[in-house]
């Protein structure tokens, strides 16, 4: 391959990248019928469906998964498409990747579960899904702290409660 070929495919690869970001269902499932796998990642880690559900695109992450795309990869830092969607507040992103199912209590390096994330930013809507689904609240990241001494840091108050 010469190096504009691959220049060109690089290049390519990116735009893939912003059909999830941007939700394209139709034209990610095209490239699938055509062989483009569906867990796919790009440089920082990210899977087709990471870009999907952080960007609240429900049809673009239902096809994926339908297609046979992992509702659990995580990106270069550990982070799980659920960890983003929580983050986000997107209960119909959620809803989709438990249906798929995705590990309520998959958490990144440092411990911190989706429940925690959601708990940080006040969904509680969120929270209570996620509790619905199996989230433990007892669970601790690696600082010992729950996803409620999450949110209560969050809110200006410090510590794990004990």
């Amino acid at each position: 391959m010469t190096a504009d070929e691959e220049a060109r495919m690089i290049a390519a690869l990116g735009q893939v990248f912003d059909l999830a970001r941007n939700g394209d269902a139709a034209a990610l499932a095209a490239l699938i019928e055509r062989g483009m796998p569906p867990n796919l990642r790009n440089e920082k880690g990210d899977s087709l469906v990471m870009l999907a559900a952080y960007h609240g695109h429900a049809d673009a992450l239902r096809m994926l998964l339908t297609a046979g795309a992992s509702p659990d990869t995580r990106n270069a830092m550990g982070q799980t498409p659920i960890a983003g969607a929580a983050y986000k507040g997107y209960r119909e992103i959620i809803d989709i990747l438990l249906e798929h199912g995705a590990d309520v209590e998959g958490a990144s390096p440092d411990g911190r579960t989706a429940l925690m994330v959601a708990a940080m930013f006040q969904r509680t809507e969120i929270v209570e899904l996620l509790k619905q689904h199996g989230a433990d609240p007892e669970a601790r990241d690696e600082r010992g702290m729950t996803a409620a001494d999450a949110a209560a840091f969050m809110a200006g108050r410090t510590g794990p409660a004990h």
